[in-house]
Order: structure tokens, then sequence, then C-alpha cells
């Protein structure tokens, strides 16, 4: 009862601090210079300037059908705190005025692109999301098969060609700008400070590779039983991988450790966004 209690606490502060630093990047940078961002945001500020309608009204209106989308792809309780979140963007904007800090054409992209990135993953680390890019791009992934990515790039691509057509080339391409910080920022909110790294490392010295990780370097090491074969005819052999999670910070240490013991040692390196449990966070390096 408590653990739920703090995580809805929790998950409420940061969404309300998200809604506000999204706010505050909107008013106080992007719409004094009529400069857009990517994403459903990009779109209604795209509207807005075209059919003069409030922000607010434009990002409760375009955002419903992906409101719904979020029920089908992702889950009620995901649908519901991003309605929240949605809604109190709108009316954090027509109830609250930012004062326009700077009118430097670059300082707007890059300072609104920033808080913009940070709102958007303050409230994805609340459990919600202030723009529904990501929910169509899983829906059409799922749909027609292409990669998440693929699709969020086309979106956005799509979106800054018309903002060029109906407004000027000069402000597509500090929207492309502002849109290129805002995903640096959320990047790094979302990911965090430390960024993690899964490595498999393949010898026939992996006993002591792995007690020599252990107790050289306290991460936890996970040992697998694989085969391996080379050349033209291999001959299948087994032997054992070792599989090892670690912050960037930790990569070269542990190489040198590996290096010391086995000089031809096979290893490989994979990028991992973020970890729960086991011990990589405990740790102190």
């Amino acid at each position: 009862m408590t653990r739920n209690y703090r995580s809805i606490v929790s998950d409420t502060f940061l969404i309300v601090l998200g809604v506000a630093c999204a706010a505050f990047g909107l008013e106080g940078f992007l719409l004094p210079s009529n400069f857009i961002d990517g994403g459903v945001t990009g779109i209604c500020l795209l509207l807005r300037q075209v059919t003069g309608w409030p922000l607010s009204l434009l990002l409760l209106v375009i955002n419903l059908p992906f409101l719904y989308l979020a029920i089908q792809v992702i889950g009620r309780q995901f649908a519901i705190k991003t309605a929240v979140a949605i809604v109190l963007l709108a009316l954090t904007l027509y109830f609250v005025h930012f004062p326009e800090l700077t009118e430097d054409k670059l300082l707007v992209s890059v300072f609104g692109g920033f808080f913009i990135g940070t709102g958007i993953g303050l409230s994805m680390r609340g459990g919600s999301v202030l723009d529904g890019t990501e929910v169509m791009a899983i829906f059409l992934s799922r749909k027609l098969g292409v990669k998440v990515s693929d699709w969020v790039i086309m979106i956005n691509v799509v979106i800054f060609c018309t903002a060029a057509m109906l407004l000027s080339v000069e402000q597509a391409l500090y929207s492309v700008l502002t849109y290129f910080v805002a995903s640096k920022a959320l990047d790094f909110i979302v990911d965090g400070v430390e960024e993690y790294t899964g490595i498999f490392i393949i010898s026939p010295e992996s006993e002591g590779i792995r007690d020599a990780l252990i107790t050289r370097i306290g991460c936890g090491v996970t040992q697998l039983h694989g085969q391996g074969g080379f050349g033209p005819s291999p001959v299948i052999t087994n032997q054992r991988v070792l599989y090892v999670v670690v912050t960037r910070l930790e990569i070269h240490k542990l190489l040198k450790v590996v290096r010391d013991i086995d000089d031809n040692a096979f290893v490989t390196m994979n990028s991992i966004n973020d970890v729960h449990g086991g011990m990589v966070k405990k740790r102190k390096i």
C-alpha cells in the first residue's frame, strides 16, 4: 500500500514538472518566434500558425485519436495518465503566461527544444507522454512492419517539409534544430546520466576472466553455455560465454582485466537503455 502511494506521488510529481517544463519551452521560446517542433506538438504548432486557433485547444483535439491508439497499443492506465498530462499542458498554456526570454533564433531553437524535450522526458518517467508520435509509430509498426524509429523519422520529415512549404525554409530549418535538441534532452532524461552496455565475452579462459571481473571490478557475471565453430568445415565446440552489464565508465577497466588474462578473447558490446534489479545500480565505480 505504501509503495503504491509513493509511486502515485512520484509519477504525479514527474508529470506536473514535465508539463511545467514543456509549457515554459513553448510559451517562453517557440510561440513568440513562431517556431515548431516535431511530432504531434509540431503539428499543433503548425496548425496554430495556419489557422490562428489557440494551441491549448489544438493540443486537446489533435491528441484525441492518439489517446485511443494508446489504449489499443499500450494500455488503459498509460492512456489515462497521458490524457491527464495533455489536459494539464493545455490548461497551463491557457491560464499561465511565461515571458518571452529572447528573440535570438538560435537560442530559441536550442533552449526551446531543451525544455520541451525535458518536459516530455519527465512525463515519460511518470508513465505518460505529452506527444503521441511514438504511440502512432508503434501502431504503424505493428500494422505495416516497418521499425518504430523509421516511422518516427518519416512522420517528422513530413511535418518539417510541410512547415517549409507553409511557413518558410528558414523556420523549418530552425525547427529541425529544435527537434534535434528536444530529442537529445528527452534521451538524457529517460536514459539517465549513466549509459549501460551489455558485453559478451568468449574465451577458453572464461573461468579466470569471470573470477577477475567479480573480484577486481565487482560486477555480476552471467555464465551461458554456447557452441562455436569456424572455417569451411567447422568443428563444433562447447564453450562458456560470459555476459556482463556495466556502465560506459567501466568499459575500459573491464577490457583491461580481460586482456590481462586472454588477449585474444572475443568481446562484443551493445548499448542498453536501462536496467532494473540485480546489482548494477548498487555498485560504485
